[in-house]
């Protein structure tokens, strides 16, 4: 009988074993899911994660609304980095999306970076609210669906604003290139001025030897043409 009860708790003892390993096999594969998913994915309810997260939006990269704390983007970004570090995942995408992770952090960190990202979806919003013609206390402006346009109307707006920052940059270059030119063309033409005075100062004592033996040359001409008197 004892036997027998003993054989009954090993057979429990082993099944628990066994759910307790597949469990855990199953919590591995999981959270390796989770993983990858965080890195990329093309699922509708997956698609603010970082490497199909708008890149110019630092908050959609971190999966965090304008106006958090600069302890919530801490302790986000720990909490990502964690699931994508490269160290803790297989995923060939890893570094990439490691790499991503740590640019919005830092963005966000970056007191003057942040602050025109945050104009950005200002901009936008207010801009939903005339197209619509909305008083800023209207209710809609709390709910899910004007988030999610909210975020798309800040692309636009971030999209603007990034063209018009080439545009600038594109603008100054070409001026520095047209100011550099010309200061190319003035030092190249006093250089052709130093070149040609240094030119007639070497030649120098050659003219003044040419005009001695020219008037040298015109003096015994004129005594070849006088004729003695008689």
């Amino acid at each position: 009988m004892a036997s027998k009860e003993n054989a009954g708790k090993e057979k429990e003892i082993s099944d628990d074993a066994l759910d307790k390993e597949l469990l855990a096999g199953l919590d591995a594969e999981e959270l390796e899911y989770k993983k990858d998913a965080e890195i990329s994915s093309t699922q509708p309810f997956l698609n603010l994660r970082i490497l199909n997260a708008f890149k110019l939006d630092a908050y959609s990269i971190l999966e965090l609304q304008p106006g958090v704390t600069e302890s919530d983007i801490k302790i986000q970004f720990r909490k990502k980095s964690l699931l994508i570090h490269p160290d803790k995942t297989k995923n060939p995408q890893a570094p990439d999306a490691f790499d991503r992770l740590k640019k919005a952090q830092s963005e966000l960190s970056d007191e003057k970076t942040r602050m025109r990202l945050d104009e950005a979806f200002a901009d936008a919003r207010m801009l939903l609210i005339r197209e619509r013609k909305w008083t800023v206390d209207n209710e809609e402006l709390k709910s899910p669906e004007f988030m999610v346009d909210w975020r798309e109307k800040t692309k636009d707006v971030l999209i603007d604003n990034e063209l018009r920052r080439r545009k600038q940059i594109k603008a100054q270059l070409a001026e520095e290139g047209r100011e550099q030119r010309k200061q190319e063309a003035e030092l190249d033409a006093r250089k052709r001025k130093r070149e040609s005075e240094q030119a007639w100062e070497d030649t120098r004592d050659q003219r003044i030897n040419s005009w001695r033996n020219f008037q040298k040359g015109a003096g015994e001409k004129k005594k070849k043409k006088q004729k003695p008197l008689g």
